[in-house]
């Protein structure tokens, strides 16, 4: 996939409505999933034992659904820049729904899709439609809302 580069915050806020930018592919990996049950203290077996996992509903251990969607940065770094912003912060979700499971090897990349966007003091505020897709699977592993805010 190709990034998809705006020179100011105004270019893209000019988006919106618009399908922007689809990420690059990324491979999630047992190692991952095992730190992300480190970080978060979710060991659940179906993520973290394989073999288990492997006997378990889907076959192989999966991805929590909060790894896939703190996966969104990665997603939006590879798509998405904005040539004349200093920095972006993650200002919340207003919605998330985990669609397919993620087994670990899998892998997956976001569609973006900028729904709204308004100025406020110093920036913009957006709100992203990020639908995330699993290689080969028709239904998306996640959809989310999130909305971010980015200052020039």
């Amino acid at each position: 996939m190709t990034k998809r580069i705006f020179q100011t915050l105004a270019d893209l806020h000019a988006c919106v409505g618009q399908d922007i930018a689809t990420s690059e592919w990324t491979t999630v990996t047992q190692t991952q999933v095992n730190q992300f049950a480190e970080a978060t203290g979710d060991h659940q077996w179906i993520h973290v034992d394989v073999e288990r996992a492997k006997a378990g509903p889907f076959g192989a251990p999966i991805a929590h659904g909060f790894l896939t969607l703190s996966l969104l940065p990665t997603f939006f770094d590879t798509a998405v820049e904005v040539v004349q912003a200093r920095m972006g912060v993650n200002y919340g979700l207003n919605r998330v729904r985990f669609m397919s499971p993620v087994p670990v090897g899998s892998r997956l990349r976001a569609h973006l899709k900028l729904l709204s966007s308004e100025t406020i003091e110093g920036g913009y505020q957006m709100v992203w439609q990020s639908t995330i897709e699993l290689e080969g699977v028709p239904k998306p592993a996640c959809v989310a809302e999130s909305v971010v805010r980015r200052y020039p």
